[in-house]
């Protein structure tokens, strides 16, 4: 027995309702994205160009972040996706960290390389592009701020506009030290930090997306606390083969085996346990399956999964 509402389109929304605002940060980064690879390549620095390289992760995922939610809201569950195509939204998720993790390594490499002969770069040029860029991030910032709470897609493409945040500051900082020392080795210097601060975000971006595709239990709920809190429904026996999992961001699904009592009523402790999923779990799609807990015979045991 599922639940009765749309909980598909409700956890489309999470994204949906967010993407004007992924627009409108998508369009302005492409365009400082464009400005600040040409200053990289006249002024010759590498901290800029590892901005404008971070900066292209941030248009690229969330160009992949639109195309899912997209996707996603007009993807008919009929035919054999049940689910319609909610999961593109993690799929994205995921290949944006691997993006993100691929160009902070290479800006690391590229960095550790240059200490050996740190080139002349063109300082003031650089300041004015990473100040630019920075404004950029800053408003970026804000328009997905809020919805990064609700949806990992939106969550990928603020989380990397906060790394590029970081990145437009050092390249600042770089320039001006260039500027008033002529230290060059400055801008290979906050290039390496810049990467070793984007890779631990990857990380974690990607190692929730992967939590999802293999269905682990949310890690904000306990399953035994589940378990436990089920069993106290009134005409509950037991509850087996529980399971709990995460489909797309707001949209947490469980199926589990109910074994009732002998004068349980059986609609009333479907209807429980759901509300009770949905209430104190915030696990929307339920699907249970009620047994009897003493079965007049053989063929009615259930015998559960052999996972």
């Amino acid at each position: 027995m599922g639940a009765g509402h749309d909980h598909g389109q409700q956890a489309a929304r999470a994204g949906e309702k967010h993407r004007g605002r992924l627009w409108a940060a998508f369009g302005l980064l492409l365009t400082f994205m464009v400005v600040e690879a040409v200053a990289a390549v006249m002024t010759g620095s590498l901290a800029l160009l590892s901005d404008a390289g971070h900066m292209f992760t941030d248009v690229l995922g969330m160009g992949m972040a639109l195309a899912a939610i997209t996707a996603a809201s007009k993807a008919s569950r009929a035919g054999q996706r049940t689910f319609g195509l909610y999961r593109m939204e993690v799929l994205a998720a995921l290949a944006n960290a691997v993006l993100l993790f691929g160009v902070a390594s290479y800006v690391v490499v590229e960095a550790v390389r240059r200490f050996g002969q740190p080139p002349e770069v063109l300082a003031r040029p650089m300041v004015v592009v990473a100040v630019a860029g920075l404004l950029a991030n800053v408003v970026a910032f804000f328009l997905l701020r809020a919805g990064s709470r609700e949806s990992l897609n939106v969550r990928g493409a603020y989380l990397e506009v906060l790394g590029d945040l970081f990145t437009s500051v050092g390249v600042i900082i770089a320039a001006v030290v260039i500027t008033l020392t002529d230290w060059w080795y400055a801008d290979p210097l906050i290039a390496v930090v810049v990467g070793l601060f984007i890779l631990p975000r990857a990380y974690q971006l990607g190692r929730a997306a992967l939590r999802v595709l293999v269905q682990a239990a949310p890690v904000h709920l306990d399953i035994s606390v589940v378990r436990a809190a089920m069993l106290g429904v009134d005409g509950v026996a037991d509850v087996h083969d529980l399971h709990v999992w995460t489909l797309t961001s707001g949209m947490e699904v469980a199926s589990a085996h109910l074994a009732l009592e002998r004068d349980a009523d059986f609609a009333a402790v479907l209807a429980t346990s759901q509300r009770l999923l949905r209430d104190r779990f915030a696990v929307e799609h339920a699907t249970l399956q009620a047994e009897p807990a003493e079965p007049a015979n053989a063929d009615d045991v259930c015998h559960g999964s052999g996972w």
